[in-house]
This record gives C-alpha cells, sequence and structure tokens, in this order.
C-alpha cells in the first residue's frame, strides 16, 4: 500500500510540474474564500443593523457595537487585501506589496458605507414598491435573493472601483451561487434597483444600468461578440454589453445583447431576444406563439 501511495504522489507532482497553469506553488499567497465570505456576513450587519447578527442594538449600545465592527472588519479586510494585492504581483518579483496600502485601501473602502447603505435602503424600496407580494420593507432585506445579490454586488464595486483584484469578483460569485444571481462587479448600477424572483439572471461586466430599473427572473444583459487584436487574441477593457436607461423594465427571460442602448422609459416584454437600441419610451414584445388545443380522442375498451 505504501508503495502505490509513493507512487501516486510521485505522478500528482508530476503533473504540478507538466501544467504551472494550475498550481502556485512556490507563488505570493492566495486571499481565503472562507474568510472573504465571512466579511460579507460581517458587512451586513454593519449596514443592516438589528437585522443580522447581534439583534438586541440599542441607542445605547450601538455605537459600541459599530465601533467593534469596524476595528474587526477592517483588520481582516486589509489581510485579505493585502492577499490579493500578493496574489496580483509579478511572480517574479521579490518584493512583497506594502500592507500599509492594503490598510488605506481598506480604510477607503470602509468610507464608502454611508453612501452603499443609501443606495441599498433605495433599492429596497425599489423592491417594495415593485413587488405586490412584499408586505414590508424588513421582508425584502431579510428574504429577498435579488436584494441579497444586488447588496453584495454595490459591496464588491467598490472595491472593483479601488483596482482590488480577485475579491470582488469572489463576492460577486459567492452571491452567485447563493441566489443565482451573476453580476460582474464592473457594471454600473444606478438608484432604486430591483431584481423580482432573480434567478437566472446575468448582468456582464461593463453593462450600464440607469436609475429606477426593473428586471426580472431569467434576464440576460451580455456581449454579443468579442472583438481580437491582430494575434487573435481578446481586447479586454472594451464596452461589449447593454446601456439600459432610467426607468426601464425588462421581463422574464429577456436577452439583450450587445453594446447596444435600450432608451428610457421603455418596456422590454418577456422572451425577447435585442440586439439593436430601442428607442425611448418603447414597448417591446414578442409575438405569442399560436396555440393549437384539441379534444383528446376517448381510448376504445
Amino acid at each position: 500500500m505504501e508503495s502505490e501511495l509513493d507512487k501516486l504522489t510521485n505522478a500528482i507532482l508530476r503533473s504540478y510540474r507538466s501544467d504551472e497553469r494550475t498550481q502556485r506553488i512556490g507563488s505570493a499567497f492566495m486571499p481565503s474564500r472562507d474568510e472573504i465570505i465571512r466579511i460579507i456576513g460581517l458587512l451586513r450587519q454593519l449596514l443592516f443593523p438589528g437585522y443580522f447578527g447581534q439583534l438586541e442594538l440599542t441607542s445605547q449600545n450601538v455605537r459600541y457595537r459599530v465601533g467593534s465592527l469596524l476595528t474587526e472588519i477592517g483588520r481582516r479586510l486589509t489581510e485579505q487585501i493585502y492577499r490579493c494585492l500578493c496574489y496580483d504581483k509579478n511572480p517574479s518579483s521579490k518584493k512583497l506589496p506594502d500592507r500599509k496600502e492594503a490598510a488605506k485601501l481598506a480604510a477607503t473602502f470602509l468610507k464608502r458605507i454611508p453612501a452603499v447603505r443609501k443606495m441599498l435602503a433605495l433599492d429596497a424600496q425599489a423592491a417594495y414598491d415593485g413587488d405586490p407580494a412584499a408586505k414590508s420593507l424588513e421582508e425584502v432585506i431579510y428574504c429577498y435573493p435579488g436584494f441579497f445579490a444586488i447588496t453584495v454586488y454595490r459591496l464588491a464595486h467598490e472595491l472593483y472601483v479601488l483596482k482590488i483584484p480577485l475579491m470582488p469578483r469572489i463576492m460577486t460569485e459567492y452571491a452567485h451561487s447563493i441566489t443565482g444571481v451573476d453580476i460582474h462587479p464592473g457594471a454600473t448600477i444606478g438608484k432604486s434597483f430591483f431584481i423580482d424572483h432573480a434567478t437566472g439572471v446575468v448582468i456582464g461586466e461593463t453593462t450600464r444600468i440607469g436609475d429606477n430599473v426593473k428586471i426580472y427572473q431569467g434576464v440576460t444583459l451580455g456581449a454579443l461578440s468579442f472583438p481580437k487584436d491582430e494575434r487573435g487574441r481578446l481586447i479586454k477593457g472594451l464596452q461589449r454589453h447593454p446601456t439600459i436607461g432610467d426607468n426601464v423594465t425588462i421581463y422574464a427571460n429577456a436577452t439583450i445583447l450587445g453594446k447596444i442602448t435600450i432608451g428610457k422609459g421603455t418596456t422590454i416584454g418577456g422572451n425577447t431576444f435585442i440586439t439593436e437600441s430601442i428607442a425611448p419610451n418603447t414597448i417591446v414584445a414578442q409575438k405569442p406563439p399560436e396555440l393549437h388545443v384539441r379534444t383528446k380522442r376517448k381510448k376504445k375498451k
């Protein structure tokens, strides 16, 4: 048995050496996905006091709780940002990033919490106003998967703007795995955003969404084509996803692809497939399929 174990160990080690793309032996350490998920939970406690974590908050103890959370989040976040900076470092460089830079980025991010709270309050209100099944804002914040996905997106987007590598994507892919909503942290989304029912929504990296936009399950805001350079490699950084204007509603399973614009005030019907820009204040609908209804023949006894 020991001999077979040695052979298997050697075979796996050879596979590591044969393809270095799938291993980081000897490289700077990676961030912890589990720790980043832990940070998301702590940030939700900071964003929504009394909803998550310590529920019995009072005007006397809330200041202490906020200070305690900021200290813990700052410490954990600084470490994970530092690891992300190490991950992004050129492997040939022997000099590791400065931990002070990680601490500075974490502090800059935390200063954005009041602004993120303001945006999320508008998102929660949009969900309550837009869904007749919603009985309260508490129900939206506690229960709605779309709101959870938007919460994680808004946090991740702030880190994306700060050019912190890897962590924003870890965060949004975690929300994707939980909710079925795939929002790239690089997307730009305005105020009062609501995803109804949530499951199956895809919002690409260079998507731009205005204010007061409502979308339903199964909507895809994706790319139509991927420009390549003279060597056949994908050109990154160009806008390749749609721009959605203010006050647009997009119903279930609509697919909108490419660098096109959906004008403000437009309604996109369900199951539509759109690859051309749509003028403002337009209704776009798919012709309903023709149904054939007939009576079943009775089986002979």
